[in-house]
């Protein structure tokens, strides 16, 4: 959501676009790309095969201690889930339609 400061209001973000590069790693499964209100690109969205299913990691480089820092993120769990839904989703069909060929 955003916030209008002049009037005062939020307005839900809207992802409007997602696209999916499949991979055939071990865990790693897909990179996403999402747009957001048809203007702003986050890339590097992973999706991962971890212990309890698939799951998606925001785009992170790593520190000079060799930790991982997210470099974009939602601040809000409700955001989180919206995109997790939007790349897993999109990320089904990939697999789906490449089965089919």
């Amino acid at each position: 959501m955003t916030k209008n400061k002049k009037e005062g209001r939020y307005r839900h973000l809207k992802i409007t676009d997602v696209r999916i590069r499949l991979k055939d790693e071990e865990k790693l499964k897909g990179i996403a790309s999402i747009t957001i209100d048809e203007c702003f690109v986050v890339h590097d969205v992973k999706v991962i095969n971890g212990k309890d299913g698939l799951f998606i990691s925001m785009p992170c480089k790593k520190s000079a201690e060799g930790e991982h820092r997210d470099i974009a993120h939602p601040i809000k769990t409700e955001t989180r889930e919206e995109i997790k839904t939007a790349v897993l989703d999109a990320y089904n069909r990939a697999v789906e339609t490449k089965s089919e060929e």
